[in-house]
């Protein structure tokens, strides 16, 4: 599951825009590490009894060598990723009840699934229709993104976003998405990834960064993200999902 382009692409953003990237103008540098244009209400940030909600999610945690990954003590939505011994980063995981999410029941039912009915993963055609639903959940994210950072930066930094990609995350269907930041004298402001998937009850979002601005759900140097890169998608595969939290 460890994909070599992960590891070209980190180094790439560096110096250029990667093709295929879609190019607008920049923006604020407000915090956008949740998806909160498509979102209407605030997002589940533990399980039941407390805990990180990692603990109930988190089976397999691939990482780089001497690198330490493990669910961050306390209750807070985080994977907490170390490197000999220091930490670097976090990975957030965000989950929203379908119930709170009429944008995200109106794309289910574009694409052709009853918002009210159990999904059949195993249904080949209830997987297009998923990920066509959860392609429209990236997209408006996306536009979201852009409206955010239109004005404040001018023309200082590129907004980029990728196209989504089909990834497993746990035994779901999902899609692996991200941004860049890219400073027009060089450099990157910001990067962003996330996986999102839907369970049939609500949205799984895994997200991580290099932006400054953000608070959570981070790592405070791009070089790090670039290694830890291609071990996400191996995290997500992993993740014990569908699971009743």
């Amino acid at each position: 599951m460890l994909r070599l382009y992960h590891v070209i692409i980190g180094v790439a953003l560096l110096v250029l825009v990667p093709l295929g990237f879609k190019v607008t103008g920049s923006g604020s540098s407000k915090n956008s590490d949740s998806p909160t244009v498509v979102q209407t209400s605030a997002a589940t940030t533990s399980s039941p009894n407390g805990n990180n909600i990692w603990k109930n999610l988190a089976q397999k945690t691939a990482s780089p060598k001497d690198w330490q990954v493990a669910p961050c003590d306390g209750n807070a939505p985080l994977l907490c990723i170390s490197a000999n011994g220091e930490h670097v980063g976090t990975v957030e995981m965000l989950i929203y009840p379908l119930e709170k999410q009429p944008n995200f029941q109106k794309m289910l039912t574009q694409a052709g699934i009853d918002p009210s009915k159990k999904i059949d993963y195993q249904n080949p055609q209830h997987q297009t229709q998923l990920l066509s639903a959860l392609n429209a959940w990236v997209n408006e994210h996306y536009a979201g993104l852009e409206r955010d950072r239109q004005g404040s930066y001018g023309d200082r930094i590129t907004f980029s976003s990728y196209p989504s990609q089909q990834v497993q995350v746990g035994k779901l269907p999902g899609l692996r998405y991200g941004f860049v930041g890219l400073k027009r004298q060089g450099g990157v402001q910001e990067q962003h990834l996330g996986y999102v998937t839907f369970d049939g009850k609500a949205l799984y979002v895994m997200a991580t960064a290099f932006d400054p601005v953000s608070q959570t759900g981070k790592f405070d140097k791009l070089e790090n993200l670039a290694v830890f890169e291609p071990y996400l998608d191996a995290i997500a595969f992993n993740l014990r999902l569908p699971n009743s939290i």
